[in-house]
């Protein structure tokens, strides 16, 4: 695999992590939904978040959803750096 594409990719990646951890600091503020950041947070995370809450759904008012999809990016991180270095 091509070193440079590996680490673009890892790069988005740890992108999309970052955007997550902000998603869910959000949910912990009264953030008003006119907000372009929060919409545009909202519609890059939501794609990712959606598949996994059909399979896990909320317990009680914590959504496990988001750890689990940060733990799955970490995995897909930790499989293009062996790729990369093999």
């Amino acid at each position: 695999m091509n070193e440079q594409i590996a680490t673009l990719f890892i790069v988005f990646l740890y992108l999309l992590i970052a955007a997550l951890i902000g998603r869910a600091l959000m949910s912990w503020f009264p953030v008003s939904h006119d907000n372009q950041f929060a919409r545009v947070l909202y519609q890059i995370t939501e794609p990712l978040l959606e598949p996994v809450r059909r399979i896990i759904p909320r317990t009680g008012m914590i959504d496990f959803s988001t750890m689990v999809v940060i733990i799955l990016l970490y995995v897909m991180i930790a499989v293009v750096q062996q790729a990369a270095n093999a």
